[in-house]
């Protein structure tokens, strides 16, 4: 894959259980697999990713924000090409100490600065947004160029989806930051029910080509992180692989620089490795 890459994808749904760690880990998995630098940062204080993973550490997200560590004691590497800057429950304190800063301009910078140097190192940054409003996320919407939201095929979770599309404007005026909408994931999706293929017809009436290929309900989903692995290791012939497979290929051809680039260097990118 073309190490000219350089793009920090946030994974963000206000509503929960929208399987934004699943596809967290399973991007950054797809991705890696065709030999794309991939860097993992979870912001979410239930420390998903690392878990999913089966990743074990000692220093985390926390004690980079709150300046105990440099980036390098805080990554750790989960999988060939994909490392994982982890978060547990100590985000908390974190968050707290950024408030006590007293100055909210440098408190949401706080990650990007962190990071600036240490991510030069990867052709992919994803970002594992928690599914509430914090310092923390603002912190991550300063830093993330990309935004992409999964979401189910329920009322609530529209909403959600149409909370962070707000969210998205508003960041979007923010001088020297610009932030776009790659896409949005249909998951759990069922195609034998009716109110799922309405529901997925409605957005891909509203938001054209930024709709994903859905994510079929799949068991094998579900249980691949109990086992501490990606869908691509646990199950890689089920249709869970198959569609994130798919997904990778959509966030792939999402980049500006494929926009114009010939089919010949668009299928180089997406061919797995021998």
């Amino acid at each position: 894959m073309d190490e000219r890459i350089n793009r920090v994808i946030g994974i963000l749904n206000y509503k929960g259980g929208t399987g934004k760690t699943t596809t967290v880990v399973n991007l950054a998995a797809g991705l890696a697999q065709r030999g794309a630098r991939v860097l993992c940062v979870d912001l979410d204080p239930q420390g998903n990713t690392a878990v999913h993973l089966g990743v074990k550490y000692n220093a985390s997200l926390s004690e980079l924000l709150r300046g105990q560590v440099e980036p390098s004691a805080c990554i750790y590497p989960a999988r060939h090409n994909l490392d994982i800057i982890p978060s547990d429950r100590s985000l908390v304190k974190a968050e707290r100490e950024l408030w006590e800063l007293g100055n909210l301009r440098v408190a949401r910078r706080v990650l990007s600065d962190k990071l600036r140097n240490a991510d030069d190192n990867y052709s992919y940054i994803i970002v594992d947004f928690p599914p509430s409003i914090t310092l923390i996320s603002e912190n991550g919407l300063l830093y993330v160029n990309e935004l992409i939201i999964p979401m189910t095929m329920s009322h609530f979770s529209v909403l959600g989806t149409q909370q962070v599309i707000g969210t998205l404007k508003a960041v979007s005026r923010i001088p020297n930051h610009s932030i776009q909408l790659t896409g949005i994931l249909p998951t759990v999706y069922t195609g034998h029910l009716r109110k799922d293929r309405q529901i997925l017809d409605k957005l891909q009436r509203m938001f054209g080509e930024k709709i994903a290929p859905p994510i079929r309900n799949n068991v094998k989903l579900a249980e691949a992180p109990a086992q501490k692995q990606t869908i691509f290791e646990y199950a890689p012939r089920s249709n869970g692989a198959a569609d994130y497979t798919a997904f990778v290929r959509f966030v792939i051809r999402a980049d500006p620089y494929f926009a114009s680039a010939p089919t010949q260097t668009i299928d180089q990118a997406l061919r797995r490795p021998d």
